[in-house]
């Protein structure tokens, strides 16, 4: 399990304009990154659109976000459309990130295997881990609260 202090792990994900996006290409400003199990569902759609209703604490000239799924990035770009999300949404189709940050449920809705567990990270400028959280259970959500205080103490 990653941890505060831990470097984050390096990724390569393709957004849903079909360019990829790397952790290294997001370097120089606090990121947030949210991870969610599935598009279309409700405690991912409150997830995402909790982020996209306080925009301006997650998207300034000292923050960015992200939020990433295994979902393909066409599934990840109508839901995009159809919940106006205002920041990127990367696809972890193939996996690779998913098990670096958060793992995967090992019982998911009618059977599903391999969907990435929820969870959150804020990570420095630097690309260090200053808040790490991963849910157990699929229908909590991250702690907002806390997410926005580690922001603070990074000045964002």
């Amino acid at each position: 399990m990653l941890k505060k202090g831990d470097p984050a792990p390096a990724f390569t994900l393709f957004n849903t304009d079909k360019q990829e996006v790397s952790l290294d290409s997001l370097k120089g400003k606090n990121l947030v990154i949210h991870f969610f199990p599935q598009a279309f569902t409700g405690t991912c759609t409150t997830q995402l659109c909790t982020v996209r209703d306080a925009i301006h604490l997650y998207h300034n000239d000292k923050v960015d976000v992200i939020a990433i799924s295994v979902d393909s990035a066409f599934s990840l770009g109508k839901f995009k459309e159809v919940q106006n999300i205002n920041f990127p949404l990367l696809s972890d189709f193939n996996r690779t990130a998913s098990p670096e940050y958060v793992g995967f449920y090992e019982k998911f809705a009618m059977g599903m295997k391999g969907v990435a567990r929820r969870g959150a990270f804020v990570v420095d400028k630097d690309g260090i881990i200053q808040y790490a959280e991963v849910l157990e259970t699929p229908g909590e959500l991250p702690n907002f609260e806390a997410i926005n205080e580690t922001l603070k103490t990074l000045g964002a």
